[in-house]
């Protein structure tokens, strides 16, 4: 019986390290081994078990077999259980949470190991990183950033002009951290015939400085005249899928040691479902993942596939489309304009007839739908087209999803519940997009990421990051959902406040019924999967304020560690 210690446990790190990185990690069709019937692969005793079901909220061990939990109880009673092959983890009063569910992200990881992080603090320094980058960058060729954030950086605005002078020659596009919004040189513009008389489309927006040139900013589909102009870097598709690999096995490392065990990927490509198989096949993908497709959705719809389709591992989800703005971006369409801006009430990506369409189709071949829509406006349009198709083609349990959910009211909420949808409001935003909030206003705020309000009609709202836009950590998002405070002590709606263990649930089983998977993860629960996560302290004792820097021990998703501690 291998039996670790507190302080032994804290040491395995580099160990455990070495050895997954040589294990076939999450193949879920993997032979099991013969084992004594009945008898325990792993237990965990002597830990803070905070179990996320009702029957039985609070334990002090519990035991694995196989992937999933066997028992949950007593630590004499769960002792008792092991035979002398199981391993035996002596948690020494650790706290134990099922792991963390993150429902909206957009994990890819190729950026992050190839592009130009543009996550920088100065002017100068984002001018170097892109001058850097041109100067391994033939001719003609886009140089492209990552990661920016306009309100983080101390000197800005960023502006069309400084791409100009650290790089002339080269189109230059350096996209936000958002999705919603890319800054561009003068060349750029240039080969997309863009100038400070080009109009804005109705769906779009150039941004433009006091005397009405064009600042660099370009807002949604106003975007789309960049597509086909400029070189790109041509790979052949094996190096794109080396890549993908490569990208979606070191995002899943960082997941997990945040303590993620499920990521709902919210808008996956064809291109991204191949790096999710390859990395799963290269024994790489640590997290489980379920796909929110975009670009093979018909051809999926056409062979009969639906949500739901897959494994344990790998599963295919809804459908998603986009239909405003941005929260992060200061885009979203809402019914009142932003702060200093009397004229400006947000961008709309899509028509209500073009949202009606859209539904209609994916609920009519089974398919659940997610629909990105940020501001007010756009959630009672989107449901206006899910109270249309359940009236018309009623199905017992649809659960079709309105992804971020930003800016609601009662009457949004009452519908929201009478439908039963559900909302994946940003769960890191509060905290880490603060200075983002003043041109929202504190009355917006006391509406916005509502996590308090869902809950108090009972609406069993999730959590999502929506990474990279906001940050992935469920820790952060454990304190951001509990104080509503930023970096810079803030306070943004504290009437939308919930508590420790309301967070702790947002961020487990509610995260698992927004996949119609609550009866397989999401709780610590005897046959359930065994996805369970041990953390340095307990969030409930931490400072509020400090519940980010609670340490990951270990992230457990099937019963095969995925994230050690560090050595």
């Amino acid at each position: 019986m291998a039996t670790y210690t507190r302080k032994e446990f804290l040491g395995l790190g580099a160990v455990l390290a070495g050895g997954a990185a040589a294990a076939r990690l999450p193949i879920a069709a993997a032979q099991e081994p013969a084992r004594e019937p009945g008898r325990p692969d792993l237990v965990v005793i002597n830990a803070r078990v905070y179990t996320i079901d009702d029957v039985l909220p609070r334990a002090e061990a519990f035991a694995v077999r196989g992937n999933r939990f066997l028992a949950v109880g007593s630590t004499d009673d769960v002792r008792n259980l092991a035979a002398p092959e199981t391993e035996v983890i002596d948690a020494a009063g650790m706290t134990v949470t099922p792991g963390f569910i993150d429902t909206h992200s957009h994990p890819g990881g190729v950026n992050e190991l190839y592009g130009v992080n543009t996550n920088l603090r100065t002017v100068a320094e984002i001018q170097s990183a892109l001058r850097t980058k041109a100067l391994d960058t033939p001719p003609g060729r886009w140089v492209r950033g990552f990661m920016f954030d306009d309100t983080k950086v101390v000197d800005g605005p960023l502006h069309r002009t400084h791409l100009d002078a650290a790089v002339p020659d080269h189109p230059v596009n350096v996209a936000h951290r958002g999705g919603h919004t890319n800054w561009f040189n003068s060349h750029a513009f240039e080969l997309a015939g863009i100038t400070r008389d080009t109009p804005d489309p109705p769906d779009g927006r150039f941004a433009r400085d006091p005397d009405g040139g064009l600042s660099g900013m370009v807002a949604e589909h106003a975007r789309d005249v960049f597509a086909d102009v400029g070189e790109r870097e041509e790979l052949t598709e094996e190096e794109q899928r080396t890549r993908a690999r490569e990208g979606m096995a070191y995002i899943s490392r960082l997941m997990t040691a945040a303590g993620l065990t499920t990521v709902h990927d919210a808008g996956a490509s064809r291109g991204r479902l191949a790096a999710y198989q390859d990395a799963r096949e290269a024994g790489a993908l640590r997290h489980r993942v379920y796909a929110m497709v975009r670009g093979p959705y018909q051809h999926l719809r056409n062979a009969g596939v639906h949500t739901g389709f897959g494994d344990e591992w790998l599963r295919i989800g809804g459908v998603k489309y986009g239909a405003d703005g941005s929260a992060s971006e200061r885009t979203m369409r809402m019914s009142t304009p932003f702060e200093g801006r009397p004229d400006d009430y947000g961008i709309l990506t899509m028509s209500q007839e073009e949202i009606h369409e859209a539904v209609e189709e994916a609920h009519r071949h089974n398919w659940q739908v997610g629909v990105h829509a940020n501001g007010d406006v756009t959630i009672d349009m989107v449901l206006n087209a899910y109270e249309r198709v359940l009236a018309r083609w009623p199905h017992p349990d649809r659960r079709h999803r309105i992804e971020h959910c930003s800016l609601v009211n009662p009457g949004l909420l009452r519908r929201i519940r009478d439908t039963g949808s559900i909302p994946t409001p940003f769960w890191t935003y509060v905290h880490y997009h603060g200075e983002k909030w003043r041109e929202y206003g504190a009355a917006k705020m006391e509406w916005m990421f509502a996590h308090r309000s869902f809950l108090d009609f009972d609406i069993p709202v999730p959590g999502a990051s929506d990474y990279t836009p906001g940050p992935f950590e469920p820790l952060m998002a454990i304190q951001s959902m509990v104080t509503r405070r930023d970096f810079d002590g803030r306070v943004w709606g504290p009437s939308q406040r919930v508590t420790v263990d309301e967070a702790l649930r947002i961020g487990t089983l509610h995260g698992a019924r927004a996949s119609y998977e609550e009866r397989d993860k999401g709780s610590i629960t005897a046959g359930k999967l065994a996805d369970f996560v041990i953390l340095e302290r307990d969030p409930h004792d931490a400072d509020p304020d400090d519940i980010k820097n609670i340490g990951v021990v270990r992230t457990v998703v099937g019963g095969r560690t995925m994230h050690p501690a560090a050595a």
